[in-house]
């Protein structure tokens, strides 16, 4: 049947969410509905409560019952039925009370677009009192941070022209910038402001000007901070707060200190406890001394007690700068304000004595305030340590023990000291006294023994310790690690050595390079060439970098393994890892080449070592210019024997006789007269086979330029073959040799 709206006396208009399955259509100014009857009623599937609460809203409906009801229906859905019942009842009016709990339901429900429908509907249908219920729902929302929902309402309250006070709109501005929401929505209830004509005060305009720099937009913030007064405010504590703290987060220090120097010049007197809190810390950060120190006399002037956290920062800033007596005199400060100094507070004071030197001091200080804690002992232990006067730091740690203030930190500084300067045994006897005091050693501990051992040489109790540490799940510290693998290097332990560098390889501990490369070159000498190419991936992967030096010593252990074939697999590995071969690479290179018959690839690489600015050693000159000459082919290094001659001192005499007669017999007369001419420069006389070669020779002028040059054969193409060839037989984790 059709129902019209006008004999139910609903709103002029009911939203489409109200009645999702019901048919609209627009009749001039009347509306009508297509609806059966049985629509009047709950459907026969609601819920026995639903059923209930609508028996109860027939014998007893109006708009108090209907909110109770609301109020007391957890879910959405059957609040939303339990609203289109009601407005289809006759003689019903939905009054402001009724929308609220429906509009704050829909709201909690991040309905955005429902409650936007619903307050239009609540203020066309004018119902008593609807401006206070916008005004309560904009509050609700954003107290429970629904922000979206509240701008709705705000839209809503401007479009009525309602006025909310300035206070309510700040609210609303301070949860959309605390919560980062976008600087739109930060505008848009700014020109909502503007548009209802309310007067921004300067807790708008600092939420205004956070939000900007929220955005990123520092130049208008800064352009909001000058244009203040111009609207009417002043800056307060907040606005000094905002623009310093976000200046100095973006690096903007000179900029920061200007504002601050504002502040100063027109003698504003934060009565903001936050902003001291904040910006003291700020600048003591940055050791803004100067600064601090005026920020600090502001304070007091405004009878702002400082915290904890700015005492803090304050006393750490002038022990930084040496002023011990300033911080201690606001220590004295803090407890006659009855805050009580923390230990990071007597650890500043500490840590200033000692850096003056004032040992005795800093104990008479922590007698005089009675620290409890062992943390600021600890520090003046390791300073008194750190000065060499142990007869001290054994009377304090005597004092601390009778007054039971010693930790495991404090029996380990007492045996680190001990082991680090070779006195192992008196390290042992703290080390039973502090496990008759029933504290057990822990990886500091161990790691302070081993290190002791080491520099005694005893590298197979330090071993030993290394192991009982690792049975039971600890890590010695990395200066242990390496004095433990150096102390095993130079006793010959390598393959001990090999593996305490694996297993802390699997805890991602790095060694240091020169200790990786004492145990790499260890395993060579010891005949372990295989073992020390397995060490070369895991030390990547634990991060333990390394020079030419560690690839040198596997390449020449290959070398004498006559495998001299996979020196590609370790050069590919090396240019991969980024490490550049040295004059020491290149000599063992050329050396293997000569010993596996490759001319090109000895030559190739020659080349390549005077092009980086590295000559060969005499030793392996000689041995490669005898095998080019014994094969002729000492043509293919024409181009490398000017940067020999020319570039570097190497070539002697005997070579010059070598280099002349391989080039005469190859046919290179010019060259060879070339040579010869420099060789008597330099006072030496060619030998007898040379002489006889000179004069003798029926080789015909020839220029040089029409035999082939060795740039001809040694080619970046040839480099590229090599490296192939090395990086195929390695899957870049690790060497299959």
């Amino acid at each position: 049947m059709v129902i019209k709206l006008s004999t139910l006396n609903l709103p002029n208009k009911i939203p489409k969410w109200v009645f999702p399955k019901l048919l609209f259509s627009s009749l001039s100014s009347a509306c009508t509905i297509q609806i059966t009857q049985e629509n009047n009623q709950p459907s026969t599937t609601s819920s026995t409560d639903f059923a209930t609460k609508i028996q109860f809203l027939k014998n007893k409906l109006h708009p108090q019952t209907l909110t109770t009801i609301l109020d007391s229906t957890p879910d959405l859905d059957s609040s939303l039925k339990l609203f289109k019942w009601a407005s289809l009842q006759k003689k019903f009016h939905h009054s402001a009370h009724t929308y609220f709990q429906i509009i704050l339901k829909l709201g909690m429900a991040g309905k955005v677009e429902e409650v936007e429908g619903f307050c239009n509907e609540m203020v066309k249908d004018k119902c008593p009192n609807y401006e206070n219920v916008l005004l309560d729902l904009l509050d609700v929302f954003v107290r429970n941070s629904r922000l979206r929902e509240a701008l709705c309402v705000l839209s809503c309250i401007n479009l009525c022209r309602l006025n909310p006070s300035i206070t309510v709109i700040n609210k609303l501005l301070g949860a959309l910038v605390k919560d980062r929401k976008e600087f739109k929505d930060v505008l848009f209830v700014y020109k909502e402001i503007a548009k209802a004509g309310i007067s921004p005060n300067i807790d708008t305009l600092n939420y205004l000007i956070e939000g900007l720099f929220v955005a990123d937009r520092l130049d208008a913030a800064l352009d909001q901070y000058k244009r203040l007064h111009k609207k009417g405010c002043s800056p307060n504590g907040r606005t000094f707060e905002v623009i310093i703290g976000e200046l100095v987060a973006r690096g903007r220090v000179d900029e920061a200190l200007v504002v601050l120097d504002d502040m100063f010049r027109i003698r504003h007197g934060s009565d903001y406890s936050s902003f001291y809190a904040s910006m003291i810390p700020l600048f003591c950060d940055m050791n803004k001394l100067d600064v601090v120190r005026r920020l600090f006399s502001m304070m007091r002037a405004c009878e702002v007690l400082p915290d904890l956290q700015t005492y803090g920062a304050m006393i750490k800033c002038l022990c930084e700068n040496l002023l011990v007596d300033d911080a201690v005199k606001l220590v004295d400060e803090m407890v006659g304000n009855d805050v009580r100094p923390d230990d990071d507070v007597f650890m500043s004071i500490i840590d200033g004595l000692c850096e003056l030197n004032m040992l005795s001091e800093a104990e008479e200080f922590l007698n005089d305030k009675e620290v409890a804690s062992v943390l600021p002992y600890n520090a003046l232990l390791e300073a008194i340590l750190k000065d060499g006067t142990f007869n001290m730091a054994r009377d304090l740690f005597e004092e601390m023990f009778e007054r039971n203030a010693v930790d495991h930190r404090s029996w380990n500084i007492m045996i680190q000291y001990l082991c680090y300067n070779k006195r192992l045994k008196d390290a042992l006897k703290y080390l039973s006294r502090m496990i008759v005091s029933s504290v057990s050693p822990d990886s500091s501990t161990y790691s302070a023994l081993i290190t002791g051992n080491c520099k005694l040489g005893e590298c197979e109790d330090a071993f030993a310790l290394f192991h009982e540490l690792r049975e039971k799940d600890g890590l010695i510290d990395l200066v242990s690690y390496t004095q433990l693998i150096d102390c095993l290097c130079q006793k010959e332990k390598v393959l001990d050595a090999a593996e305490a560098f694996c297993f802390m390889s699997t805890k991602r501990f790095a060694l240091q390079s020169t200790s990786f490369e004492k145990l790499i070159e260890g395993l060579y000498a010891s005949g372990y060439t295989v073992t020390a190419i397995k060490l070369l991936p895991i030390a990547y992967y634990c991060g333990t970098s390394f020079s030419a030096a560690a690839y040198n010593s596997v390449m020449q252990g290959l070398s004498s393994l006559g495998r001299a074939s996979d020196l590609f697999i370790v050069l590919s590995r090396m240019v991969v890892d980024g490490c550049t071969p040295n004059g020491k690479t290149y000599c063992i290179l050329i050396r293997s080449m000569i010993l596996l018959g490759h001319i090109e690839k000895s030559a190739l690489f020659l080349d390549l070592m005077l092009s980086q600015g590295l000559s060969p050693n005499s030793e392996i000159l000689s041995e490669l210019l005898e095998y080019l000459v014994e094969n002729t082919q000492v043509h293919m290094i024409l181009s490398s024997i000017d940067k020999l001659v020319s570039e570097f001192e190497v070539v002697n005499s005997a070579m010059y006789n070598m280099l002349i007669n391989g080039l005469l017999k190859e046919g290179y007369k010019n060259k060879a007269s070339f040579l010869l001419d420099l060789m008597l420069e330099k006072g030496w006389v060619p030998d007898a086979n040379t002489h006889a070669l000179l004069l003798g020779s029926s080789v015909e002028d020839e220029i040089d330029t029409e035999k082939p040059s060795c740039g001809k054969f040694i080619t970046q193409d040839t480099v590229g073959n090599i490296l192939a060839e090395g990086l195929g037989k390695f899957d870049g984790h690790y060497y299959r040799l």
